[in-house]
């Protein structure tokens, strides 16, 4: 879905500055995954269960993705299988990723929104200086 609307804003030629899903992949410096079972079995897992405590069965159908991006923020994705039998790693980490992707969107859109709002506050400023009356 984003590659058709890329090429719809390309083929209407909107070339405002604007966040593109090239600049979302080069705001990511690394992806780590794994799945909840996995944390929850940790040595430094930390539990805060209900009365009916926690399920291992469950939390192996929970896929998360982390993304750290280039200024260290990091941002998470998940995906949860509800049946066992659909479960597929691969798919599972793919729609995770997505999901953290999607949350990239507005961090990067809000940046590039302060630098054009930080550019206008500049050029609006009166000129001060040698030269500024000449």
């Amino acid at each position: 879905m984003t590659d058709s609307i890329e090429q719809e804003i390309q083929a209407k030629g909107l070339t405002a500055p604007r966040i593109t899903p090239a600049d979302i992949e080069a705001a990511i410096s690394s992806v780590h995954y794994f799945i909840a079972s996995d944390a929850i079995q940790h040595d430094l897992a930390v539990h805060e269960c209900g009365p009916e405590g926690w399920r291992l069965a469950s939390t192996q159908l929970l896929t998360i993705c982390v993304l750290q991006l280039r200024n260290g923020f990091t941002v998470t994705g998940e995906s949860a299988c509800a049946s066992p039998e659909n479960f597929d790693a691969e798919i599972g980490r793919k729609i995770a990723r997505q999901n953290a992707v999607q949350k990239v969107w507005p961090l990067e859109g809000y940046l590039l929104r302060d630098r054009l709002h930080q550019r206008a506050l500049l050029e609006a400023e009166p000129k001060t200086g040698r030269g500024a009356q000449e």
